[in-house]
């Protein structure tokens, strides 16, 4: 109650008529683009931590089943991907997973990552950290 009041009083003293409470959460979003189509990554896990405000999931469906759940992506060898994470995050990883279950990380240029040369599915699992936390964020391409 005692914010509530602090609330309308701050709207009552400033004027405005429109408010955004300091400690609303936005999460992040990350997005593939390839060719001016944008695609948004699903979110697989996360810990963010503010001053007053801590949030986690981390136990999310495994990698597989995620990326049965993104629209595959359809890309030719001559294709690049780049990636878009809002708020820009300090640090980027990305690991790249094949049909036989095999693992490589992946080092971007700039924003962009190379296209696999073998024909194939593949699943990409990016981890972007900030100061006050981290995401992961997961979505797949087939070579044609």
């Amino acid at each position: 109650m005692k914010k509530m009041m602090i609330l309308i009083l701050a709207i009552i003293l400033s004027g405005c008529n429109k408010l955004t409470p300091a400690n609303t959460y936005e999460q992040p979003q990350g997005k593939v683009v390839m060719n001016d189509n944008e695609y948004p990554m699903l979110v697989s896990e996360f810990e963010w931590v503010e001053e007053d405000f801590e949030i986690r999931k981390l136990d999310s469906p495994d990698i597989n089943e995620l990326a049965e759940e993104f629209d595959t992506i359809e890309v030719d060898k001559e294709d690049s991907l780049t990636i878009e994470i809002d708020q820009n995050p300090s640090s980027i990883i990305v690991d790249q997973w094949d049909e036989e279950g095999e693992f490589e990380a992946i080092e971007m240029t700039g924003n962009e990552i190379p296209i696999p040369a073998e024909a194939g599915t593949y699943i990409y699992e990016v981890t972007a950290g900030w100061a006050e936390g981290k995401l992961t964020y997961i979505f797949d391409i087939t070579i044609k």
